[in-house]
Formats: structure tokens, sequence, C-alpha cells
């Protein structure tokens, strides 16, 4: 158990360590931002708005499809218009809008230019002095801007930018199309002369990103030539793609109504040199096979052009497949959902998870709300993008909701999509804010569909999806985490002041989203710790379905909290926005706070696992499953028509992509997960818990080793120095390197939600190398280990020590708690019960020490 210098196997396993340290270093520094190369680039933006079918002026708000074919797509619907320079210097946050489409009652505005802005109560202006920010673009940003991503130009150097002006200055033309409640008010506007803008429209929500103004329900049966349609006006182009199409029939329930032509528009090839989309073979597609949803809008010669597509397969209730076993529940969310993604190109597929074997009928009803969970992954192929890290799809992460409503066309019950899509500045000019399915999937000119593999999640669970009033008092969780991805998206806009939304280490849409949801844990926390009438509630019916509900949401709020700060460091920068948002935001009569961000390298380790877009997925969704929750898994590979040069690629953690031949395992993330995921700060029961592991293998150990003469009460006659340099040199080797092989590398983490029959064999198989590894140290490169390590009461004390770890391992996950109980075991059998006596040192160097 002593030897002398570092042998051979110290500097291997010192190698190996060190090895590990690196890639977790080169891990952070690959997503760290870099300096882009100077020179202008054409963004694809600027190349897709050059076709007139992606500019608004090519549809007219007068060409109105027929009513019976054709449903508007909200209430409200606008184009936003940023204010002129003079009028931003104001540093209230109204912009103006075209309205595209009202409601009945406000008809005389369609066409008008009116100004938009928030209704005048408390909550509204608190938020608006959150997010408020003075835009200076740093040189990174102009740097970034050069290199053709889209950030507000027009907003540089505005003061005090809202959530409204970003919206609407987001991108270089007045382009943003969105969508407003029923509950907009309208008021007369005093203060304009001119006539165009003599109303105001008042809102208490953030306009919703949208695409078209009508939106319908088809079968799509063959394309038309164009040359065989009779075009004679300018405005068609021979190279436009036309289609005949028919409409669903309400009353036969069938795809035999109206037949029509329309266009669904061939989109250009941009700087990934291929399309965003194409309708190439899209009567052919098999996600078309219960008719597509078309968005979009009449031209000038009254031609619906469509501006965004929807497979209506994947948004009906019944499901493709049902999983009701935990196990294979836990197997689908972290394989089978991106098994074969390559080989789906082209294909919808839908999954139901029920976390229990007997269930309703009917899972979902009407008005039933879902969080998402959306994650896209990597485009292959010939014309595959290029990977930011090594062996890596990184893909894109963010939370939304659903909710189950009646279809307008076939009054079946149907799927609500909507994204909270906290984005960083891109060169398509996807703009971080509330997106619909149709406007950030369906999206011809830049939505994923037709290019990217996609998993959304939608997750019922009643804690969180229903909300509590406890005798007035409400708490609204799905609606508290919306507030604050709304918050998030709105500073994500102008980078908090910047420009810019960069990615580093610790900034990233995922880890900013993650930010949000712990925003609200915090906060739902603070509004029930500081409210004495919901404790008083809650203490009078403790068996209310209410208060078993909520306390559901308590278990589930410590289980997200472990997933978001796995370290147990509470990162600077997200108390500081907790601190101002959950609750204790300025008021109106003191300067706004401004929170801080945190791009170092450390404290993206804090909350390591929210770097990854894959893991927050996988490991949100298994959490959820863990507490009894729903699932719905909506999985789209490419869909629409066909592009041959791309393929869908699965997302992965770090390194995924280096897998073991002829597996699925990919080894580099496992191990660099289990080692993070160990080094958590040992809290007060790890501390007991490693005093009452010693006790209990104290109490079995020593009577066992005296009575078979094994150990002997002689201390070690080393002196002081020599003695504390044996406890430094024990605490790397044995201690920190075999428990970081043995238990860390070995074992599944408690964090990694699986059987408990597949932990306890891993437990079985990590225990029977721990103890076989000794003899064969002594026989190879620990010789001072022979014949001691050959002793089978030596070999049973390590057993049970072995055992003991594995335990305390199971219970806390932690390294440093195995390593002290190790640590000192070893220690106190050296210098206290006659261990270096046992071990051959006498021509070796002293230092090397092993159990």
């Amino acid at each position: 158990m002593v030897g002398r210098g570092l042998s051979r196997v110290v500097r291997r396993k010192l190698t190996i360590f060190l090895l590990l340290f690196f890639l977790v270093v080169l891990m952070v520094l690959q997503i760290s931002p870099r300096e882009t190369q100077l020179g202008q680039r054409e963004s694809n933006y600027a190349i897709h708005s050059r076709q007139n079918v992606n500019q608004p002026a090519f549809y007219p708000v007068t060409k109105i499809p027929p009513k019976n074919l054709y449903k508007p797509v909200a209430n409200w619907i606008g184009r936003l218009i940023l204010p002129t320079k003079q009028q931003l210097q104001d540093g209230l946050d109204w912009v103006w809008m075209e309205v595209q489409y009202a409601p009945p009652t406000a008809q005389n505005l369609v066409g008008k230019i009116v100004r938009l802005q928030w209704k005048n109560n408390q909550e509204l202006r608190t938020y608006i002095q959150n997010i408020q920010r003075d835009v200076d673009f740093t040189p990174e940003v102009i740097t970034s801007q050069q290199a053709g991503i889209i950030h507000p130009f027009r907003l540089n150097g505005v003061r005090q930018v809202g959530a409204l002006r970003s919206l609407a200055g987001a991108n270089p033309n007045d382009d943003t199309i969105v969508a407003l409640d029923l509950k907009t008010i309208i008021t007369e506007n005093n203060q304009e002369n001119n006539q165009e803008n003599n109303y105001i429209l008042q809102i208490d929500n953030e306009p919703i990103l949208v695409t078209g103004r009508f939106y319908s329900l088809v079968t799509i049966i063959k394309p038309i030539p164009s040359h065989s349609l009779n075009l004679s006006s300018k405005n068609y182009q021979q190279s436009e793609n036309y289609y005949l199409v028919k409409h669903y029939n309400p009353n036969s329930h069938q795809f035999d109504g109206v037949e029509e032509i329309i266009q669904i528009p061939q989109q250009v090839i941009d700087t990934r040199h291929f399309a965003p989309s194409t309708p190439e073979q899209i009567e052919k597609s098999s996600a078309g096979r219960d008719g597509w949803y078309i968005y979009g809008a009449n031209n000038v010669n009254n031609i619906f052009v469509v501006q965004a597509i929807a497979p209506r397969s994947l948004f009906a209730l019944q499901s493709n497949e049902t999983i009701t076993n935990k196990d294979l529940a836990l197997n689908y969310i972290h394989k089978l959902n991106w098994q074969n993604t390559q080989k789906n190109k082209g294909k919808i597929n839908t999954t139901l998870v029920v976390n229990q074997k007997k269930s309703s009928p009917q899972i979902w009803q009407e008005g039933d709300k879902a969080i998402l969970l959306h994650l896209f992954g990597g485009i292959g192929g010939r014309k595959a993008e290029r990977l930011g890290v090594p062996y890596t799809i990184t893909g894109h992460f963010a939370f939304g909701s659903a909710e189950v409503i009646r279809d307008e066309f076939t009054q079946q019950l149907r799927f609500d999509i909507k994204y909270h899509q906290v984005y960083a500045h891109n060169p398509d000019g996807i703009i971080a804010g509330i997106h619909t399915w149709a406007n950030y999937m369906g999206n011809l000119q830049y939505g994923w569909l037709a290019t990217r593999p996609v998993s959304d999640i939608l997750i019922k669970f009643a804690p969180v999806t229903q909300d509590y009033d406890f005798d007035g008092i409400k708490i609204s969780p799905l609606t508290q985490l919306q507030q604050q991805l709304q918050i998030a998206i709105a500073r994500y806009r102008i980078g908090d002041g910047t420009g810019g939304a960069t990615v580093s280490p610790a900034t990233s849409c995922v880890q900013d989203s993650s930010q949000a949801l712990y925003a609200t844990i915090q906060a739902i926390k603070k509004q029930v710790a500081t409210n004495p009438q919901i404790q008083t509630w809650l203490n009078a019916n403790p068996n209310h379905p209410q208060t078993l509900r909520f306390q559901q949401l308590v278990e589930l709020g410590k289980s997200l909290e472990k997933q978001l700060v796995p370290l147990g460091i509470i990162r600077a920068d997200w108390q500081s926005q907790v601190d101002m948002l959950a609750g204790t935001g300025a008021s109106t009569t003191e300067k706004p706070r401004k929170p801080f961000k945190d791009g170092s390298i450390w404290a993206g380790l804090t909350t390591w696992r929210t770097m990854m877009p894959r893991q927050v997925h996988d490991d949100l969704a298994a959490i959820f499953l863990k507490h009894g929750a729903t699932m719905q898994f909506l999985r789209t590979n490419q869909v629409g028509g066909w592009q041959a040069d791309i393929t869908p690629i699965a997302p992965t953690v770090f390194f995924g992509q280096i897998q073991i031949p002829f597996t699925d395992i990919a080894p580099l993330p496992i191990c660099l997960n289990r080692i993070l995921a160990s080094l958590a700060i040992p809290k007060l029961q790890d501390w007991l818990i490693i005093c009452v592991t010693l006790i209990i293998y104290s109490l079995i150990a020593i009577p066992l080793g005296f009575k078979f003469g094994f150990l002997q009460l002689q201390i070690w006659a080393g002196n002081w120095f020599e003695q504390y340099l044996l406890m430094l040199r024990c605490l790397f080797l044995p201690a920190i390197v075999e428990e970081l092989f043995f238990r860390v590398l070995l074992l599944p983490h408690p964090s990694e939600i699986i059987n408990c029959w597949k932990w306890g064999m891993w437990g079985i198989l990590s225990l029977f190398l721990f103890v076989v590894y000794h003899p064969l140290n002594a026989k190879t490169l620990f010789k001072a280990g022979f014949p001691t390590f050959f002793n089978r009461v030596f070999l049973g004390l390590a057993a049970l020590l072995g055992i003991a770890c594995t335990i305390a391992y199971a219970i806390t996950g932690s390294l440093w708690v195995v390593v002290l109980i190790h640590w000192a075991v070893v220690v106190v059998w050296l210098i206290i019960f006659g261990g270096m006596a046992k071990l051959d040192i006498r021509n070796q160097k002293f230092g090397n020490t092993q159990m």
C-alpha cells in the first residue's frame, strides 16, 4: 500500500487524469466566441429578401382569398414599422404597425398604419424598465455584422430600446409580421395630425411572430407547368412553381373539396450552398398523407402564394406508437428518439409516452396545455454544415408551449404550438421572440422543417400546466416561465445593449433558456415563502388535490434545481437575474438595475449540465418522466420537398460522434458527464454520510482485522513531515485516482435516471474489478504490495471498502465523499494499524500508496 516515488502506474494514471482535464478545457474553448474574419459577407436574409415572394409588398392587403377555403391566422395581423430616427429619441417603447388583418369590428383599420404600444399598468411598466437598454454596438458586433450576421443596426445609438422597438428593428427591413390577441384595445391618437396615424393599438403581451395572413388545409395533387396557365402578367415568372391542390371538405371529411392552383415558391440557394426549402416532389412526401396546412396570402394576381407549410399528421393527438414502460421510455428519450435519423429523411414520427400502464382512454382533452422542449440537429450530406465543435452536432434548444385546440377545418382536436425562442443573432434573420410553429419551423424562407431534424416534446404535467388559486392568490408556473423567457428574449434581441447576443461557454441559447427556468423556480419559491396566506391555506388543506399537486411541483422544482445547478454553486449572474426579476424588480421611481453576464469558463462549468442542447432536452424529459408526466414526441426529419444534397444528423453532446465501433456508445461524453457530475460540493448531509460510513466500516473492519491477525496497533515511526507527505500522497493515490476510475467512471451517476437493476449490475462489476485490481497491481506495477495484496483478509477488507464507497456514491453522487472515505481508511491503516510494516518498502522510495 506504500511505494516509493512516482511509479509507472502513477505516471500512467496521472497522464489519464491530465488527458481528461485537457479534454474538458478543449470542450469549453471550442464553444468560446471566436474572432470573425474581416470582410463584408452577404447574409442569407439579404439573399432571400431579393425574391419578390419574400417581400411584404408582394401581397396586397386588398387581395383576400375565398373565405370558405381560407381562415385568418390570427385576430390581428400586422407588419411592424420602426419609427424614424427623430421619433426614436423619445425613449418610449412604441412602434408603427401596418394593419393587414383586423377583427370584423375594426375592418376600417385594414391597410392603415397605427401606433402600437403597451397598456398603461404597473406590471408592464416594471417589465419595460427591466429590459430597456441603450444600444451601442461593440467592435465585436460590428465585425460579426460584416461577416453576414444580422444585428439590429437601425437601433445602434438609440437610447432606452424596449421590447417593441427591438422587435421592429431586429432585421434591416420593416418586414416583421406579427399577430395580436383579442385583448388588444383601440384608442384614438390625438397627437398625430396625419389621418393615417389616428389610431393606437394597446397590448399587454408581446406580439407573436407569424407567417402569412391566411391558411388552409389541402392535399397537394401535382405540379402544374407554368406555360400551361396562360400567365400574361409580368408579376408571374415562368420559373415559379405552381401546384394543383384539393381543399378539405368539412361535409365529407375528405380532401374532395374545391380544386385550386397555388404557388409554392422555390427558394434560392444561399451561402450554405443549398436552399432553405424546395417544393420538389412535395406531392410525394409521406408527411403529407393527411394533408398540409398552407400559410400565405394572395399576390397581386389573386394567386395564393404559400409562405409556410405544416404537415397535418404531426399535430394529431393520435400518435404512431405508445410507450407505457418507464425503462423503455427512458431508452426512447436517450436513444430511440434519434435512432436512424438519416434513414428517416423526409418522414414524421409521433410517440406517446405514458408513465403508467392504466390511463384514461383520451390522454389529451380540449384546452389542455403542455410545456414544450424543442431541439434541432445538424445538416449532413454532400453540402453539410461546418461543425463548431469537433465530432459534435450541437443543435439548438428552446422552450415552448402547446395547447389542444379544435381545428377550424376538421373540427377535430389538434396541437397548437408556439416557441419561446431565446435565439442568438444569425445570418438568416430569425428573430428571438415568440413564434408560431408555422413561422419558426414551416416558413419556406428560414424555417427548419426542410433542412434539420427536429424533436419537440410536449409535456403534460398538471403541477406545471395547471394554475393554483390559494384563496385569491394565484400562481401559474407555465405563465411564470413564459414571462421569464419573454424577458430573456427581449434582452437577446439587442444583446443587452451591445447589439449582439454571442455564444460563450456560459452564455448561449440553451444556457439562457435554462436560466429562465431557474428564475421561474426561484420566483415561485419566493412567492410561496413570503406569503403567509399561501402557507396557511396549504396547512389547512393538507389532503386537497391542489395541495397534493403543489407538493408534486415542489419535488419537481428540487430535481430541476439539481439539474440546473449541478455543482451546488449558484452563478452570480443567474442570482443577479433572480434578484432583479423574481418579484424584486426595480420600482418605477428608482433606476432599474442591470444584470450582468458572466461568460467565463468557470461560470460555464458551474452550470455544465446546461451547456449542450441535447443534454438539456434529454435530461429535462427524463426528470419529468420520473415525476409522472405524460409526453408526446413530435419528430421530423427534413420534411417537405426533397433535397438530395443534404441529410439530417442527430444532435449529440460533446464528442458524441466518437463511438465505440459497431455500437452507438459514445464513451467520451459519458466520461466527461460523470466526472463533472461527481464534482458537486458536498452538503451537510454528505458530510454526515461520510461520518456514518466510516463508523460502520470501522465497526466491521477493525474487529475482523484483529480477529484474523491482519491488523495490529502499530503506529508508524515516521516524523511529522513524512506523515503529512504520506497523507497528501494518499489523497491522490489511491483515493482520487482509484475512486475516479472504479466509482465515477464505471458507475452511472445518480442523476442518470436508469433502472436500479442495471445500476446494481454496474456496481457488482465495479466492485469485482476493484478487488481484482489489487493483486494484479502487486504482481505488475506495484511490487511493494506483494504478498499483502494477495492476503484474503486484505482482499475482504478492500471489498468491504469498495462496498462502502459504492453505497456512499449511490447516495451522494460525489467524488469528494468517496475520496475522503477511501483516504481516511488507507491513512489510518498505514499510520496506526501497521500498514507501513505490511508493505515491502525497504528498497523503494516512500510515497506510492494503494488500496
